[in-house]
């Protein structure tokens, strides 16, 4: 009965990582609407818009491969894996011991790599565009992630997800300098894969500014609904990752009963609004930034990764 309850439990989280990656795009997108004084889309908006993609007939151009029309699936597969990777309401998951954030680095920088490769397969120059920016961006951004994951690690002790929860949410923490530069450097990076403001911006169409949304121009159809899904999964894939370690709050521990667990749902709903309309505050109050500036801004998440990883080496205590 015990495994069953885990495979429930776990199979619970794909669905809900699932069906509320939508929703916090559409949280964000009526809270930018909101403090423009606009009256916005509705919530459930993205929905009504996956659903119009799916029931539309797929349109291909004649230079595309067998891979062109593949692609949409990895991508979709690989950010679904790892969303569902990460501790969202209930920490020591079925399959927690795989959630590893290296692991979880490794599928994210699969599905770029095969989203910039669906740019490049047609053969516009939009697209190679979009993915030469992209990679530019992932290649500015890894390094970064690397460092901030080295820093998470020699304080807890672990690179595995639960592990680092539970820790970092134990007294013996406290407050620390190096995990203060580790968040504002996972913030920055988190804003920069998510192509948001100020590195892009996710509503524009404009040739000489899109990154994400030149690599996907010749997608239509289910394929576009199955890139749009993925891009709104790895958006709650980093507000859940920037929860579960720095606000782990609420995570019902392993073998608790329905009411912890229940807690713990209630509990990452309201971290996943409070994340959303963050989001949405800090991309109204900022303008987007040329491109050629995207490199100094994730220098600096670098530079701050690498401070903070220095000062744990230096002190235990920082």
């Amino acid at each position: 009965m015990a495994l069953i309850a885990d495979f429930a439990v776990q199979g619970a989280q794909m669905l809900i990582v699932l069906f509320l990656a939508p929703l916090l795009t559409g949280v964000v997108r009526k809270t930018k609407a909101r403090l423009l004084r606009r009256r916005g889309p509705s919530l459930v908006q993205p929905y009504r818009d996956l659903v119009r993609l799916m029931r539309k007939e797929v349109v291909l151009a004649e230079t595309a491969s067998w891979l062109f029309r593949v692609i949409p699936y990895l991508i979709f597969a690989a950010t679904w894996v790892a969303a569902s990777l990460v501790p969202t309401f209930r920490a020591g998951l079925l399959f927690s011991w795989s959630a590893d954030l290296i692991a979880i680095i490794a599928l994210l920088g699969s599905a770029r790599f095969f989203l910039a490769l669906a740019g490049l397969d047609v053969g516009t120059s939009f697209g190679g565009i979009g993915s030469s920016r992209e990679v530019m961006i992932a290649s500015l951004a890894e390094p970064a992630m690397i460092m901030i994951v080295f820093t998470l690690a020699l304080v807890a002790g672990s690179t595995q997800l639960s592990t680092m929860a539970g820790f970092l949410v134990s007294p013996a923490v406290g407050l620390r300098v190096s995990l203060g530069l580790a968040l504002i450097a996972l913030i920055m990076v988190a804003i920069a894969e998510n192509a948001r403001i100020p590195v892009d911006n996710p509503a524009t169409h404009l040739e000489l500014t899109m990154v994400h949304e030149a690599m996907v121009l010749e997608y239509s159809g289910r394929h576009l609904a199955l890139i749009e899904l993925s891009a709104s999964l790895k958006l709650l894939l980093y507000v859940s990752l920037i929860a579960c370690l720095f606000v782990p709050w609420g995570l019902s521990a392993p073998g608790t009963g329905f009411a912890a667990v229940a807690v713990g749902a209630l509990s990452y709903t309201g971290k996943l609004a409070g994340g959303g309309i963050l989001l949405a505050l800090f991309e109204t109050s900022i303008a987007k930034m040329r491109v050629f500036r995207v490199p100094e801004f994730l220098g600096a998440a670098l530079m701050l990764g690498l401070l903070a990883t220095l000062l744990r080496f230096v002190s235990r205590s920082l």
